[in-house]
């Protein structure tokens, strides 16, 4: 009966611990082969013990003091024991015998890096690469990529997965990283090339049609992504970030439909993610489907319960519904969460004046006014509010205060005028009306929507015909 070739191995570690045991305390006489050396050395390698490592490591090379493995395997403690100048003169030892190493090289380009010398290990890699072939020229690549990515030279990234490449077209590995590296530099040109040249040899690589549509789509070229796109799920029709992209592209091309059933692709083949329901959610808004909308964003905060946009997202799809009081309770989640933003004050603000709640919807608008003094927004919706709300003192107030803060936005002459016009002060407001309609006509809309009663007045449907007179005469 043949005995489990992993239990074989286990006699003969053990057979070769105990021979090691008699022979550093002096008990034996047994020669240990070089082969048996390395095996204990790495047996305490990977337990992590190295103490013990480094001590059967010293002991080994008293037997084979010309071995560059066991060598090596001494620096590969050392650095493990953060003993790295130590690492360095060892591997100098290594490179007198067999400087032609690959584990030679990649051990002192991890020394450098330890020592914050990116540049040394960068020069040495570049050194060593074009002595090296096939799988291990490629290896070194891999290395190099990483010092470059360490230093941020991430130009020099992308070149040595670009070699990769052209070493092996098929590099998964190389695939992969080459994607992310085009995005960050931007080199979306220079990938199309390359992987349109991989996809003439090997039309099947559903990496390269994937990578190509990402590329296009860093260039807004949607439609030609999403045709890369297709071609990729041909090949893999489980490919979910392919779906994932297409369901982008679609978004940028305004068409939802589509981008819904590419999202709703990737929620049945991957683990469920509040950025697709969330962007599933976006499609149906944008359709102004709010229910539907409503649901995907509440899949989401289920997922990320502590993402204040999603519930004010919630909130916005009661607001466009005039749900007023629903709205309002999934802004509270969002303020609770961020009280400062002001999107959530603003819209929080025009609930509340909705229901007729003025004093907190004046206190929610001037949280967006003190947070953000010289953005109209906040102002608008203050003296919007007030006006409602007949504070007309305070609206006049509030008014100067925004003319003064937004450098004279004409909007807040229209404004001040209204205030005007409500205090009885028909004489400033009509002056101030026909400076506001000289100044920005197209915004009469605006003073007539804060007050469409005015256009009763005859005082001021006068203003306006005169002016839109002169202007015609002009």
């Amino acid at each position: 009966m043949n005995r489990d070739p992993l239990e074989n191995d286990k006699e003969t570690l053990k057979e070769l611990l105990r021979h090691y045991d008699n022979l550093r305390a002096g008990r034996s006489t047994a020669f240990l082969e070089e082969e048996s050396f390395e095996k204990i050395i790495d047996y305490f390698d990977d337990l992590e013990d190295f103490p013990k490592a480094l001590e059967a490591a010293e002991i080994s090379l008293e037997y084979f003091p010309y071995s560059s493995s066991l060598l090596l395997r001494k620096a590969d403690i050392l650095l493990s024991t953060r003993k790295y100048n130590a690492a360095l003169d060892v591997l100098d030892q290594v490179e007198l015998l067999d400087a032609n190493d690959i584990n030679l090289c990649i051990l002192k380009t991890d020394a450098y890096l330890a020592l914050d010398q990116p540049e040394r290990a960068a020069a040495l890699l570049e050194q060593a690469i074009d002595q090296f072939e096939g799988e291990d020229k490629i290896e070194l690549l891999f290395e190099l990529a990483d010092v470059y990515d360490d230093y941020e030279d991430f130009q020099k990234v992308f070149d040595c997965l670009k070699l990769v490449l052209m070493e092996d077209l098929q590099n998964e590995e190389a695939l992969y990283k080459i994607c992310f590296w085009a995005d960050f530099t931007g080199r979306y040109e220079e990938s199309i090339r390359l992987h349109q040249s991989i996809i003439d040899e090997h039309p099947y690589s559903e990496l390269a049609w994937f990578n190509l549509a990402a590329a296009y789509q860093g260039l807004k070229l949607y439609e030609k992504a999403i045709d890369a796109y297709e071609y990729a799920l041909v090949i893999d029709e489980k490919f979910d970030f392919a779906y994932r992209n297409i369901g982008d592209a679609y978004i940028r091309l305004r068409r939802y439909k589509e981008a819904i059933e590419s999202l709703e692709k990737v929620l049945e083949l991957s683990k469920p993610e509040d950025v697709i329901y969330e962007a599933t959610g976006h499609c149906y808004d944008k359709l102004k489907q709010w229910a539907p909308a409503r649901f995907h964003y509440r899949k989401a905060v289920h997922l990320n319960p502590e993402d204040g946009r999603l519930h004010y997202k919630i909130a916005c799809t009661y607001y466009n519904e005039q749900q007023w009081l629903q709205a309002a309770r999934q802004l509270e989640n969002a303020l609770r969460l961020n009280r400062q933003q002001n999107e959530y004050n603003l819209l929080m603000g025009e609930c509340q004046l909705q229901l007729g709640a003025y004093k907190e919807a004046i206190h929610h608008f001037s949280l967006v006014v003190g947070s953000k003094p010289r953005n109209k927004s906040g102002w608008e919706a203050l003296i919007r509010c007030l006006y409602q709300a007949e504070f007309f003192e305070e609206a006049h107030v509030q008014a100067l205060a925004a003319l003064e803060q937004t450098e004279g936005k004409p909007l807040f002459l229209y404004y001040l005028a209204a205030v005007h016009l409500a205090m009885g002060r028909s004489k400033e407001g009509l002056l101030t009306l026909e400076q506001a309609i000289i100044t920005a006509p197209r915004l009469l809309k605006r003073f007539l929507d804060l007050s469409p009663e005015l256009l009763q007045n005859q005082q001021v449907v006068e203003v306006i015909a005169r002016n839109k007179r002169s202007r015609k005469k002009g």
